[in-house]
């Protein structure tokens, strides 16, 4: 486990590194890996204080790629500063076109930790680059590939839902919470499954099976807990409370534990 020493070195180490990357060479690239359940992604730092252009990031493509469509983006920049972003633009994937959206600063907080560090806030634009499928199609069109929507969240919209999964996607709660009693508990199971649970009951005649999205919108707050990881669940003491997250111990995996 990370002591807050060893966190705190690790935050110093990269925020020298970023300095003398963007002393050097105008702009760093902040490489962020996938965690199994949020995507990996990339974004640049340094691009709005060195050239006043908006700073970019881009999600799941790995970590070559990632850097050569930033650096992509910065010519892209360099000829044409603020791009028309109801264009799509070459030279970026092989034969495939990107497009351009504006990222809304709700999102900030989520992917550009150290941008936020390096401009002393959040008054700096953005732009996501965003690639297709091997269609050609886009997130937002009808027949882009389902399977890979998930890794590319698109930073323009969906902050009134920001779980990966399908609005409708059916998740496990108890009828206490559809009676009022807020969530306390989130479970998001190895095997993808999600719970919103009481606390305050465990039997199985009180489960019950809803949309993701209504839940939501029953408790906006549960979409803080959007990249919880597969494995882990999040605990609050009240609803007003903020979440605390560890690693989820099933009662089979305690059963197993006490055989071994």
């Amino acid at each position: 486990m990370i002591t807050p020493e060893e966190h705190a070195e690790h935050d110093a180490a990269a925020e020298r590194q970023i300095s003398s990357d963007v002393a050097k060479y105008g702009f760093h690239v902040a490489i962020v890996p996938g965690d199994g359940y949020s995507p990996a992604f990339a974004y640049t730092i340094g691009l709005y204080k060195t050239h006043g252009y908006p700073e970019l990031i881009c999600f799941s493509l790995n970590q070559d790629l990632l850097h050569s469509v930033l650096w992509s983006g910065k010519e892209l920049l360099d000829k044409q500063p603020i791009p028309d972003q109801t264009l799509g633009y070459s030279d970026f994937i092989g034969d495939y076109d990107v497009r351009l959206l504006t990222v809304d600063k709700a999102w900030y907080k989520y992917y550009f930790g150290y941008g936020i560090w390096f401009n002393q806030g959040q008054d700096f634009p953005a732009l996501q680059i965003v690639w297709p499928d091997k269609k050609a199609l886009f997130p937002w069109e009808e027949g882009f590939n389902p399977a890979w929507k998930a890794g590319q969240p698109l930073l323009d919209r969906n902050l009134d839902f920001k779980f990966r999964e399908e609005r409708n996607v059916a998740v496990f709660t108890t009828r206490q919470v559809l009676e009022g009693l807020p969530v306390l508990r989130v479970i998001h199971e190895a095997d993808g499954e999600w719970q919103f649970l009481c606390d305050t009951t465990y039997e199985v005649e009180d489960l019950k099976i809803v949309a993701l999205e209504a839940l939501v919108k029953r408790d906006s707050t549960l979409n803080e807990l959007f990249q919880l990881n597969y494995g882990w669940q999040a605990q609050r003491i009240v609803k007003a409370a903020d979440w605390q997250t560890e690693v989820y111990e099933s009662e089979d995996d305690e059963e197993d534990e006490t055989e071994d």
